[in-house]
């Protein structure tokens, strides 16, 4: 028999108190909806912040555990699944008329859905910046708040790393963007980016005979330079962050740009997810920041709002992209190039992203006539290493044939 005290399905969820928390301030019924529907967002708001916290956590290590790159992924979905719910319960709102909703409008006094705390830090974790944000009246957002408790969690919130700046860190330690990892992926990238704008614009343009189409050519030969110069330019990349038109650091927007290049790699397969699902994250955001100023402009029209703000205006004015927190990776597309001209990796690329299980590694061992018995030897490790090498030159060589090095620098042949 079990030693645990009997607990009802009641007294586990607390229900006594959750479903006491209604205190209407009117008689008005539509009043009832309102009260639920934003709790129920609050209480969303709590689980994000707590599946965001935990992933948070994860890319605090110095070297994230790709094993738990899975985990990553799987919280990060649940946190869009989420936002998309959060997303359609504006519809669920929109069953009340204006007429309804000023019945009781007067009853809410000063309060404001701009006070919400979990909001602000949800804002702030996910790394909204701070010199990028609409003035709330002519104020900070943290005056809204008076109790010290609050304060103090909106104060940690902007201390900590963001997931912003945690993913921007991990982003920069992507393998193969120098020539140190046996790649040099920058280098390489800006030398077919060059190529594909000459086969695409300039030799078109040179052997044109029509003045305005070998014009238009030239055109947008110019363009694309342009557009890539202000990338491959790192002065000019951190002067474009230092508007607020980037957000990561140079390094880790090669990073984001080489995970989607070989997003088809098994290793970085995984981190393309994180990549997208943040950016799933960002735009559910942004849409519910939309739904939420149509219904706003629905049911007070461009009355003040509660709190003293200017209302609709004030909240239209948060759907920009100061208010995207992963604009870079939206921008990656500019930058994307036909699969053609994708530089295929080496090697050594191809060995460093091969990851291999103790199994596999045994087994390969097994078929290559290996008697060793790895459980039983002082120096397994090494064996294991000696495997995982062979195996690992034996699935490179079958996937990339030709390649020249010289030098220590890899030239490709496309």
């Amino acid at each position: 028999m079990s030693n645990r005290t009997p607990i009802s399905y009641g007294d586990y969820l607390e229900l006594h108190s959750l479903l006491n928390a209604q205190s209407m301030t009117s008689s008005i019924h539509d009043e009832h909806l309102f009260i639920i529907t934003h709790q129920a967002y609050e209480l969303w708001f709590k689980q994000i912040l707590f599946e965001i916290d935990s992933v948070r956590e994860v890319f605090k290590a110095p070297r994230l555990d790709e094993s738990k790159t899975l985990l990553i992924v799987n919280r990060l979905n649940r946190v869009v699944l989420i936002l998309k719910l959060l997303v359609d319960q504006i519809n669920i709102l929109e069953t009340m008329t204006p007429l309804d909703f000023l019945e009781f409008r007067t009853s809410l006094a000063t309060a404001s859905g701009f006070q919400s705390l979990q909001f602000r830090l949800f804002e702030n974790k996910m790394g909204v910046k701070e010199d990028q944000r609409v003035k709330y009246n002519q104020q900070h957002y943290i005056r809204v708040f008076n109790d010290p408790e609050s304060i103090a969690k909106l104060k940690d919130s902007l201390d900590s790393p963001s997931l912003l700046a945690l993913v921007e860190r991990w982003l920069e330690r992507t393998p193969g963007l120098t020539e140190e990892d046996g790649f040099n992926f920058w280098d390489i990238f800006q030398q077919v980016v060059k190529r594909w704008q000459d086969d695409s614009y300039l030799y078109p343009a040179q052997t044109e005979e029509d003045e305005d189409v070998k014009a238009g050519y030239l055109m947008d030969y110019n363009k694309a330079r342009e557009t890539f110069d202000s990338l491959f330019d790192i002065d000019k990349y951190n002067a474009q962050r230092e508007r607020g038109e980037r957000r990561l650091s140079h390094k880790a927007f090669q990073g984001a740009l080489l995970i989607s290049l070989y997003r088809d790699e098994p290793r970085f397969n995984q981190p393309f997810q994180v990549l997208t699902l943040l950016m799933d994250i960002d735009s559910l955001i942004t849409k519910w920041r939309y739904n939420h100023v149509l219904m706003v402009q629905r049911m007070i029209g461009s009355k003040i709002g509660t709190g003293g703000s200017s209302g609709y205006q004030y909240l239209r004015s948060t759907i920009s992209d100061r208010y995207k927190i992963f604009l870079d990776l939206f921008n990656l597309s500019t930058y994307i190039i036909p699969r053609a001209y994708i530089p295929p990796m080496n090697n050594r690329m191809k060995r460093r992203l091969s990851v291999l299980s103790a199994e596999e590694m045994i087994k390969f061992g097994k078929q290559n006539g290996s008697k060793t018995d790895l459980s039983k030897q002082n120096d397994s490790q090494t064996d294991v290493t000696k495997l995982t090498n062979q195996m690992k030159d034996k699935l490179a060589m079958k996937e990339v044939e030709d390649e020249d090095v010289s030098d220590g620098k890899v030239k490709f042949e496309i």
